[in-house]
């Protein structure tokens, strides 16, 4: 993705990504965004989020379409949580970036169990 310009500011690659990333991350019983291998010994050390799994569009009316992968843990809802990410996500760059979010597509991608 190239810079985002809105109302004459531009947002770098990566920005909105990492946004995506940090409110997904907080919703409860989501283990990871992105692939399974970026959850482990890297992610620990990392000084921000990982951004793998998020893909982010354009769409023709300027409003962005968020595709995000993740994680859950065993037990929950997969609906209902599925639902929370997208709210959440849709909210947090809303609010943060002040642009409407067409929509947001929510794979999971795996089950993990609590240790």
């Amino acid at each position: 993705m190239t810079d985002l310009n809105i109302d004459g500011m531009a947002i770098a690659p990566g920005v909105v990504e990492t946004i995506v990333s940090i409110a997904a991350n907080e919703v409860d019983g989501v283990a990871s965004v992105g692939p399974s291998a970026t959850s482990g010994l890297r992610a620990m050390f990392a000084s921000k989020p990982s951004t793998q799994g998020i893909d982010i569009a354009v769409d023709d009316e300027e409003k962005l379409c968020v595709s995000v992968r993740i994680d859950v843990y065993y037990g929950h809802v997969l609906p209902e949580l599925a639902a929370q990410v997208r709210m959440a996500v849709a909210d947090a760059v809303a609010s943060q970036v002040g642009i409407q979010v067409a929509s947001v597509d929510v794979y999971i991608d795996g089950i993990q169990f609590a240790g």
